[in-house]
C-alpha cells in the first residue's frame, strides 16, 4: 500500500481535519474492510489516496474557499473546481457542495450587457 502526504499539510487544514473524528457511515464501513483502497494515519483518512473530509461544515467551506480564491487557479468554473478538489480530497456530497459553492458565487454580474471581466497585469 502505497502512503502520501501532500502539500495540504502546509495549512490548517489537516490540523483541523485531524480534530474532527465524525465519520459518515460509508467511511467507516470502509475502514472496516481493511483494504488497500481505504486507510487512516495520522488521524487522517484517506479513500483510493485522497483525503477524507469529515462532515464539518467550516472545513469543507474552508477547503471550497481556498480552491476557488487561490490566486494560483484563479476562480475556476464547477467543473474545474471539482476536478481539482478530486485530485486530493473527497467527501460524500462533494459535487452538490462545489455546485452550491459555485451557484452562489457565480454568475458575475452583467455590466451593460457584458458577463466577463477582463484583468490586465502590466
Amino acid at each position: 500500500m502505497i502512503k502520501r502526504k501532500t502539500t495540504v499539510e502546509k495549512n490548517n487544514i489537516l490540523k483541523e481535519i485531524r480534530r474532527n473524528a465524525t465519520r459518515e457511515k460509508e467511511v467507516v464501513q470502509a475502514l472496516k474492510k481493511e483494504d488497500d483502497l481505504t486507510w487512516k494515519e495520522d488521524r487522517v483518512v484517506y479513500i483510493e489516496e485522497k483525503i477524507y473530509v469529515p462532515n464539518n461544515k467550516k472545513i469543507r467551506e474552508e477547503i471550497l474557499k481556498r480552491n476557488h480564491n487561490s490566486v494560483d487557479v484563479g476562480h475556476p468554473d464547477q467543473h474545474k473546481m471539482l476536478k481539482l478538489l478530486k485530485r486530493t480530497y473527497w467527501w460524500p456530497g462533494l459535487k452538490e457542495d462545489v455546485k452550491k459553492y459555485i451557484d452562489i458565487i457565480e454568475p458575475l454580474p452583467k455590466s451593460n450587457g457584458m458577463d466577463a471581466i477582463v484583468v490586465i497585469i502590466d
